[in-house]
């Protein structure tokens, strides 16, 4: 039984571009083999969602799909046959008449032969969408990778022109592409964040007849940090600091992608008082050289526990504490 595209991706036969987009999009994500690299089904899933969006994700060929189903491969031949049933008034060239459907008739050898079916004319090839999950220090730094796509290439039977001496290619069926997973190393420039779309230009679908290939568009998903929180271009983290640090002031370690620096705590330091340290954070997307910040937030630490001596000297202070509000105001 054939596959239905539609049912591939989960969405209705009548649901719009950008539903259809997001729906490839989800799926993709979460059955690309990188990201489920002890899961053995997950490539050939991932393959049948890059199929149903090759097709479904172009307007001329999702067109095809909707009126021909799975024989959309050969509508060009069907619609030149049925013009020639009406010319000829319901006789085919020669005297031969159409009976039945006619996406019911094998088409490669006899109707490309008859009319040399194949493509019309040069044109672009598909643009390719894949999952580029990376972790925050590779989205500051740049992060290459080698990933496996899972693509076409030129027939090397037809040389993409899809006919072969007039006829249509059986190699490729016509369309002047054959599948040809490959590797390709690629790289996403520092400052990216989830949601960037990435071109690599030249890197999708190859063309047909001669025309250039498509683009192919990385799409970043940045993993979540232990240590930071990314918000725009700046970064926050939380910074441990001594309840007496607070207290008395001090200095103290705070985390940053580049590694810890020194941060001052003035005296009284309330417990979630932030610190803006300029140009520690995220790089700024095609801006070499800008950075945004890093925010400490400052998380006070109290004692676990306090010797005999500790605790004599706090209930001191807490007594003077006490004396100096219970204390009259000076007239």
């Amino acid at each position: 039984m054939a596959t239905d595209f539609y049912e591939t991706l989960g969405v209705r036969r009548d649901a719009p571009a950008k539903e259809l987009r997001a729906a490839y999009r989800r799926l993709a994500r979460r059955h690309h083999p990188d990201v489920n690299p002890n899961d053995a089904g997950a490539e050939a899933r991932f393959k049948q969602i890059q199929q149903a969006w090759d097709v479904l994700g172009d307007e001329e060929t999702r067109a095809r799909y909707d009126k021909y189903g799975e024989r959309w491969e050969q509508a060009e031949q069907i619609e030149e046959m049925e013009r020639q049933r009406a010319r000829f008034g319901g006789g085919g060239p020669g005297g031969f008449s159409f009976e039945g459907n006619l996406a019911d008739f094998d088409l490669g050898g006899l109707f490309g032969g008859v009319f040399g079916g194949g493509p019309r004319g040069p044109r672009r090839g598909q643009d390719v969408e894949t999952p580029f999950v990376i972790a925050l220090e590779e989205a500051a730094a740049g992060a290459t990778r080698t990933i496996t796509l899972q693509g076409a290439a030129p027939c090397a039977a037809c040389g993409g022109e899809g006919v072969v001496g007039g006829a249509r290619c059986h190699a490729c069926r016509g369309e002047g592409q054959s599948a040809a997973p490959r590797r390709l190393e690629v790289k996403a420039p520092p400052g990216v964040r989830t949601g960037s779309r990435v071109r690599i230009a030249g890197e999708g679908r190859p063309g047909r007849g001669g025309g250039p290939p498509g683009d192919l568009y990385l799409l970043v998903e940045v993993r979540p940090h232990d240590r930071f929180e990314r918000h725009g271009d700046d970064l926050l983290a939380e910074v441990a600091v001594p309840w007496l640090d607070a207290l008395l002031g001090g200095e103290v370690e705070a985390p940053t992608l580049d590694g810890r620096v020194l941060l001052t705590i003035p005296p009284l330091t309330q417990n979630g008082r932030r610190f803006r340290l300029g140009g520690k954070g995220m790089p700024v997307l095609g801006r070499a050289g800008r950075r945004g910040d890093l925010v400490a937030r400052v998380s006070v630490r109290l004692p676990e526990r306090l010797n005999e001596r500790e605790r004599e000297l706090l209930a001191e202070l807490r007594r003077q504490g006490a004396d100096a509000s219970a204390a009259p105001a000076a007239g």
